[in-house]
């Protein structure tokens, strides 16, 4: 009960702040006060930026801004996502609070009741909306930017900034972000570009996590009872077993059985387990692990289901669906079976049947109602949306993920489950990071149903508890901006403010601000390192002569012989002079007078340490000359390369759009100057509907590092070709023309997709593209809407009509079927 004092002072607040207590009392629970503050920032009239932990409710204050809107007649609200997936999720959580005709949708691919007053939107379509000077942003109050911590995307962070900046001075931005580490930072920047902008940090879980090792059968706390994760004192039991070379773990695990039922099985009784095998304890690394059904039913008989697994890879999720099938696992009673069925095929009612048994459709509500499932990107968005829902309702128990569920999606367990605490990032198996790990185990514990949520890692070889132990208890991650200006940006900020002006706006980037902020810190890092740098050439004197010269040699021989093991396909006139280089450099080491030291190989360790330094040093010195104004300079070059193509004419202030220019205006996208060439070229004249498909599949399709490349082995034929080869050959003009202007260039066109998406859009049945194509339907779906964002373009900014008819028919034969149905 709460003391006179907190009454009187919940009292004043009330008084203070009524639109903040009437919202308060209709929510289904009472508001923390970080809710709170966020909601009395707004109801003051001030922008605020919220971070705080998955799952903690940051959306409410978000929430709260649609109330405040929709207390006046007019007032707007656009709520913004990073990705349709939750931007369809929070459509239809608004349409059950204010109603069918108060709420619109506005994905790129769907467009439902745009013009209402509140509106929920991809962040990239309120960009276009304001690069358009859209009519839609009349009497807009309040903007939600949901997982704002986007910005630091490297391929679409741009964007948030770009919104962010851009926003009319009247509009009132709510930010909700992950808990960064640098939120002050962050916030101080809003404050700068927006003004009066409240940061409110909140670190605090509503559902309280706990975290556990399994060891074969036994769920051990991470740490420390006595101790807490606030210390992050690891659990020495686990210590012990890691360290263990001769006696009996078995022997330890009795006394170990109470606490472990303590944590594990709190929220319902543990069942008991006889016959266990003891735990090879002579070698830790030798532990046994659980089958995955057998964990599933440890965690069913302790009631810690449902629980999501974190597999980081698709065939690994789509396999243990299968795995646990086998077992002859079934999580759900007669009649949550028959309510699965009845979801389902009310949800997939209108997929065509033809298509149900490629999609494996048959075997998938089989496997959900046994109340396990897969949830990946390759999954068809129908189906995911299915598991999505089941899981909400409690049907599906067990569901099988790759990261991308943690991203956002309101679909939290009792228990995340991690088999492994490393991922193949696609060019090596890295360890996740503690913001990984966080965003992760940020799905365990309901709120209003879970006492606690329950975060598990599966023993695994060489498992270092301590580095466990580090991730669960750095909770944060930094915030870096990824800001970069692009042709279309450039344009249209020239279009809006004129040159000198466009160039003001980009130095208020956050990635601008950053880079100020950093030079002291920057500066500070060279004078340590240079005091480094003196220690290690005094450790590797050598009396024979000048190791350092020696250790040069070395280095750049085993970059080179590095570089010719990888690059076995390089033109031979190129390998034999690298070859002679090699060879070269092994006879000057060979007679160089410190070859022969015995303590050769000491000096070299820190010679190795010296010259690592140094080339962090050296960039760290070339980052300081370049910091001030460096937004500002890409602008520049971004600007000249335009003008070299004739897109802007007249220099400084006086810089105007031509009619090239303003039709670049209207492209977005990666390849923007590419699109852009190619139509004013008419390089895709004469092309037919399914071709000027396939072409637009290869200016958005980005291969997998892993994807063999295909060349001309099964691209279309006939007019394609041609076409293909001239894109071509502007893409590596253009290329040339960046590299020449100190920008980065763009990746060669991928063709892979290319022979699929025409035969699609020619109407080839869904079996014959997905062999074709050779993937996932839900991989598939996602480049073709891709594809549909280009075609969209096309069709409204080509100035020849052939092209953007050629466009409007390309869109009916791509936007059909299974890509149709994804699209509602």
């Amino acid at each position: 009960m709460s003391s006179p004092a907190e009454r009187y002072a919940a009292a004043r607040d009330g008084a203070s702040h009524p639109e903040t207590k009437a919202f308060a009392a209709r929510q289904k629970f009472d508001l923390d006060p970080f809710q709170i503050e966020g909601c009395h920032a707004l109801e003051r009239g001030h922008s605020v930026l919220v971070a705080a932990p998955t799952g903690a409710g940051k959306t409410i204050v978000g929430e709260f801004s649609i109330h405040l809107a929709m207390q006046t007649p007019a007032d707007k609200a656009f709520y913004t996502t990073p990705m349709k997936a939750l931007s369809n999720q929070k459509f239809r959580e608004l349409v059950d609070v204010y109603g069918a005709d108060q709420v619109g949708l506005l994905t790129g691919d769907t467009n439902i009741n745009g013009n209402a007053r509140i509106v929920v939107m991809t962040t990239e379509v309120l960009r276009n909306m304001i690069y358009a000077d859209s009519a839609a942003l009349n009497d807009l109050r309040y903007v939600v930017m949901d997982e704002v911590h986007y910005l630091a995307d490297r391929f679409r962070g741009a964007v948030w900034e770009e919104v962010i900046i851009h926003l009319p001075s009247q509009v009132r931005l709510v930010s909700l972000s992950a808990t960064v580490s640098n939120a002050e930072e962050f916030g101080d920047w809003l404050d700068t570009v927006r003004g009066d902008t409240e940061v409110i940090v909140s670190e605090i879980r509503p559902v309280p996590l706990e975290q556990h090792v399994l060891v074969r059968d036994d769920l051990l706390p991470l740490f420390d009872d006595r101790a807490g994760i606030a210390t992050a004192k690891v659990n020495q039991e686990l210590m012990r077993i890691r360290s263990f070379t001769g006696s009996n773990y078995d022997s330890n695990r009795r006394a170990q059985a109470t606490t472990s039922a303590r944590h594990a099985g709190r929220q319902g009784p543990r069942a008991q387990r006889g016959g266990r095998r003891p735990v090879r304890a002579s070698n830790a690394q030798r532990i046994e692990r659980m089958d995955r059904p057998d964990v599933i039913q440890l965690l069913e008989r302790t009631n810690l289901l449902p629980a999501i697994f974190f597999i980081f890879s698709r065939v690994g999720c789509d396999a243990a669906v299968q795995q646990v099938r086998r077992s002859g696992i079934r999580l759900t009673s007669p009649e949550e079976r028959a309510e699965i069925r009845g979801l389902v095929e009310e949800s997939t009612r209108n997929l065509q049947d033809e298509d149900l048994g490629v999609l494996g459709y048959f075997e998938w509500v089989e496997n959900l109602e046994r109340g396990i499932a897969a949830h990946h990107a390759g999954l068809l968005p129908a189906f995911k949306e299915v598991v999505e829902e089941l899981f909400r309702r409690k049907l599906v128990k067990v569901v099988f993920a790759t990261e991308t569920l943690a991203l956002g999606i309101n679909m939290p367990a009792r228990t995340v489950v991690l088999e492994k605490m490393e991922k193949f990032n696609g060019e090596a198996r890295v360890a996740i990071t503690s913001g990984e790990y966080t965003q992760l185990t940020g799905r365990a514990g309901r709120r209003g149903i879970d006492v606690e949520g329950h975060a598990v890692v599966q023993w695994t070889e060489g498992m270092d508890p301590q580095a466990v132990a580090a991730l669960a208890s750095r909770r944060t991650y930094p915030l870096n901006s990824s800001f970069r200006p692009t042709y279309n940006m450039a344009v249209n900020l020239i279009d809006m403010f004129g040159r000198a002006r466009a160039r003001q706006v980009l130095e208020s980037s956050f990635a601008q601000f950053q880079a100020d902020r950093a030079v002291v810190g920057l500066a500070r890092q060279v004078r340590e390192a240079e005091t480094s740098l003196t220690g290690y050439l005094s450790a590797m004197v050598c009396e024979r002569g000048d190791f350092l010269d020696y250790a040069g040699v070395r280095r750049e021989l085993s970059d080179l012989e590095k570089k010719n093991r990888q690059d076995s396909n390089a033109p031979r006139v190129a390998r034999e002079k690298r070859l002679k280089r090699i060879q070269g450099l092994r006879t000057r080491m060979q007679r160089h007078a410190c070859h022969g030291c015995p303590d050769r190989e000491a000096h070299a360790r820190w010679a190795e340490r010296y010259w690592n330094l140094k080339r962090q040093t050296d960039r760290t010195r070339k980052q300081i000359e370049t910091r001030t104004g460096t937004v500002a300079r890409v602008f520049d070059r971004v600007v000249d390369v335009l003008a070299t193509l004739d897109y802007v004419n007249g220099d400084g202030d006086g810089t105007t759009l031509t009619d090239a220019g303003r039709t670049m205006r209207r492209i977005y996208g990666e390849r923007d100057l590419l699109v852009a060439e190619s139509l004013r070229q008419g390089l895709w004249k004469g092309l037919d509907a399914p071709s000027l498909a396939a072409m637009a599949c290869c200016l958005v399709y980005e291969p997998r590092r892993d994807e063999a490349n295909s060349g001309e082995r099964g691209l279309p034929r006939g007019a394609f070709r041609a076409a293909y080869e001239k894109t071509t050959e502007l893409w590596a003009e253009l290329d040339d023309l960046e590299q020449d202007h100190q920008l980065p260039g763009s990746e060669p066109l991928a063709a892979g997709l290319a022979g699929a998406m025409h035969s699609w859009a020619r109407g080839a049945l869904l079996d014959r593209v997905l062999v074709d194509a050779d993937m996932a339907a839900g991989d598939f779906v996602r480049w073709a809407k891709q594809t549909i964002d280009l075609l969209d373009q096309l069709s409204i900014v080509a100035e020849d009509g052939e092209i953007a008819r050629t466009a409007r028919h390309a869109l009916d034969g791509v936007r059909r079927g299974i890509v149709a149905y994804s699209s509602m």
